[in-house]
């Protein structure tokens, strides 16, 4: 401390509101005469470097301030002593401790000053070397005093238990916002209540105690998007689970957003190929189309997501802009952990995870982060939505999602519904496939296309998820175990499968092929369950039964085979036609596999514009060559 007995004290150690004082005194003048004099902005001075409140009492400062001096009588003025000409208020800290003995060794000469209005304008100071050094030092105090404050709310924990955490003290936070616990643990503000905030919890919740602190983010979730996270396994919130290593650049987007608008969308017009005979040919998907896959377990409902997935690779190998592309993201939402893995052997061994993305939200993972996967899915499929790109979303299944859900509900005491789901699960899925949509040419014309799967029970499709989805989606492929069980595969049913805008985007010269396809088939079913009863058939109605039976062959296909669009229309057309009708059953494989290995590429690659007369011809002599020789 400065003073008589230690006059040569380090000033260093000072406050600031000391070292002001200090030099006003010596200068003979008042804080404000001094501030505008040193041209220095005091933007914030808060009790002088972190000095207690009790420091700068003004009963103090005023029984310190020296008698003498022309202004030095200013400093007991509330006016001069608080308030500054920007508004910020100054809190003179510590004490002022000049004394006769110690101005008279400190400073040496006096300076002259003209005062005009309320503070120095012009004039000459002559410092003595002390004044000169106090100055210098109040400046460079000044100028690096900290004042980028960090205020954070914090709330602590009142309950815990099942995933669910009870908050108090978290008077200003949004709904959805994350907050992170004194553990490192995450979770998401979901109920905000009169008395807490109900935060489900991302992650395990043994860590987490009563009593402990949380802090709020600022943030509503996000997760990080962009091609960079192509050929990745990510888990809900982002975080790569495949083990090579952290993502390189990318850019972060909100996993709740609002859907496209009216006015930015177009009608699906581009066909989304599946590389499924009875799919591309009976229930066509476009892009930006939403499509349901549904039917109970084990019918083959993620064969067809992963066939449709795989089927990319020979399109994308062919494209020659980003336009023709089309990216494909993958959310498991309780799968086994092996199912997952298996998935990405697969994915693997056919090169198709370099324009793939997986996200996984396992069973073992908590519900939360299950019920958050399939937005954070659809927050990456959408960076490439609105880059002018095309991507495809996969979301398998809703069921398990909706499940997740109702426990988070249920255990923030939410009034339960039908089946004991929410009030608010249609919003649920609606708000998730409302983002798949056809960007307009104004705004990019990029596109998101999803297939959610949906698994029934014992295959009613009335249950309360079922209608919701199928009543939210642009159509639905219906697989049935009976059909599975029989062999034919993939095991859709055509009369309850429908596409209600892919149509539109269906290749012209497969709606030219398959026109009669649908309404063969539909006739057959309708006739094959009378014809089981006797054997007296008449010619039309034998032959109606033989010619849907060889349909209903050429439309099987193994697992992991997808077949080029081209290929497709050759071979339903040689079904259509007429070309199998004297070939025996077990024989149809192989005269498919004849045609398709023997057939020209020019022919095939010509099918994709239309179907002339003149090509009908040739294509009629090829066909019927093959099938004499399988004959």
């Amino acid at each position: 401390m400065i003073g008589e007995e230690d006059p040569e004290t380090d000033l260093d150690y000072l406050p600031v509101g000391a070292l002001l004082g200090l030099l006003s005194f010596d200068l003979e003048c008042s804080i404000w005469d001094l501030k505008s004099a040193l041209g220095v902005v005091l933007d914030s001075i808060a009790y002088g470097d972190g000095k207690s409140r009790e420091s700068s009492r003004p009963s103090e400062l005023s029984n310190r301030a020296p008698k003498w001096g022309r202004r030095a009588d200013n400093l007991r003025s509330p006016t001069i002593r608080n308030y500054l000409r920007n508004g910020q208020y100054l809190t003179l800290c510590g004490r002022f401790l000049g004394t006769r003995q110690f101005k008279a060794q400190a400073f040496s000469k006096p300076f002259d000053f003209a005062i005009h209005g309320p503070g120095i304008v012009n004039g000459i100071m002559e410092l003595s070397p002390r004044a000169a050094e106090l100055t210098t030092l109040l400046e460079s105090r000044i100028s690096n005093f900290y004042t980028n404050f960090q205020v954070d709310e914090i709330g602590r924990v009142v309950s815990v238990g099942d995933g669910i955490a009870r908050v108090y003290g978290l008077n200003e936070i949004q709904a959805g916002e994350m907050v992170e616990f004194s553990s490192g643990v995450k979770g998401i503000a979901l109920n905000l209540e009169n008395e807490n905030v109900g935060i489900v919890v991302f992650g395990s919740d043994t860590a987490i105690k009563e009593g402990d602190l949380v802090k709020r983010t600022g943030s509503i979730v996000d997760v990080p998007a962009g091609k960079a996270m192509l050929g990745r396994v990510v888990d809900a919130l982002g975080v790569p689970i495949d083990g090579r290593g952290a993502l390189s650049a990318h850019e972060r987007r909100r996993v709740e957003v609002k859907a496209p608008g009216i006015i930015e969308r177009k009608s699906v017009h581009e066909p989304m190929q599946t590389g499924l005979k009875a799919v591309d040919s009976l229930v066509p998907i476009g892009r930006g189309q939403r499509e349901l896959i549904i039917g109970d377990r084990q019918t083959g409902k993620t064969a067809i997501a992963i066939d449709t997935i795989l089927n990319q690779k020979q399109l994308n190998s062919k494209a020659t802009s980003e336009s023709e592309t089309l990216y494909c993201v993958y959310v498991a939402i309780g799968q086994k952990r092996s199912t997952v893995a298996q998935l990405v052997q697969i994915l693997s061994e056919a090169n198709a995870l370099e324009y793939s993305i997986l996200v996984a939200a396992t069973a073992s993972d908590p519900a939360p982060l299950q019920f958050l996967a399939p937005y954070s899915g659809c927050a990456m499929g959408e960076y490439f939505r609105d880059n002018g790109m095309h991507a495809l979303i996969i979301y398998d299944d809703l069921s398990k999602q909706a499940v997740a859900y109702r426990q988070m509900s249920l255990l923030l005491r939410r009034p339960p519904g039908r089946e004991a789901f929410p009030g608010d699960v249609f919003y649920l899925h609606s708000r998730l496939l409302e983002r798949a949509a056809k960007r307009s040419d104004q705004t990019g014309a990029g596109s998101l296309t999803a297939l959610p799967v949906i698994e029934t029970q014992a295959g009613d499709v009335s249950a309360y998820i079922p209608t919701n989805v199928i009543s939210i989606t642009d159509g639905q492929i219906c697989l049935e175990t009976e059909l599975f069980y029989r062999g034919i595969r993939p095991a859709i049913n055509v009369g309850l499968s429908v596409s209600r805008v892919g149509s539109a985007a269906q290749l012209k010269t497969m709606k030219q092929v398959c026109g009669s396809l649908k309404l063969e088939l539909a006739q057959y079913r309708e006739v094959a369950a009378f014809a089981q009863f006797g054997s007296d058939l008449d010619a039309a109605t034998q032959a109606l039964l033989n010619r849907g039976a060889r349909l209903t062959e050429i439309l099987k296909q193994p697992q992991y085979t997808p077949l080029p669009i081209e290929k497709q229309i050759l071979v339903i057309y040689a079904a259509v036609n007429g070309f199998c009708d004297r070939m025996p059953l077990d024989k149809i494989a192989q005269y498919e596999k004849m045609i398709l290995a023997t057939v020209k590429p020019e022919l095939l690659e010509s099918l994709k514009a239309s179907l002339t007369k003149e090509k009908k011809i040739e294509i009629d002599r090829f066909l019927k060559e093959c099938a004499l020789s399988i004959i």
